[in-house]
């Protein structure tokens, strides 16, 4: 695991998310979601490539029901791309690392 990813809760999700001067890609996710499993390694790798520039978070929906009910998760991962503490981009579902990449890079 990237030593860039951060995991966020309910009680410092404000402060990791909202308040940051860099975009956040956040990805909302569970441990028995599979899909969600098979994004993770993208998600380590553009940790590490967008330190500096970017954050990436990832917050389990189980653990943090307040939060996912305030972003209205419904289906995993969902991947919710935050500037200046709103959200400027969505991707629900599975998808490569290229696309979310793109997403972080619209936002830079």
């Amino acid at each position: 695991m990237s030593e860039h990813l951060i995991h966020a809760s309910d009680a410092d999700f404000d402060q990791t998310v909202l308040a940051s001067d860099e975009p956040v890609l956040v990805d909302f996710w569970a441990p028995w979601c599979g899909p969600c499993k098979m994004i993770a390694p993208a998600l380590d790798e553009l940790a590490d490539t967008y330190a500096g520039r970017a954050k990436v978070v990832k917050i389990d929906i189980d653990q943090n029901r307040a939060t996912a009910m305030k972003y209205h998760v419904r289906s995993i991962p969902m991947l919710l791309l935050f500037k200046g503490g709103q959200v400027e981009a969505t991707q629900i579902g599975a998808v490569g690392k290229a696309q979310l990449a793109q997403m972080i890079d619209k936002a830079l």
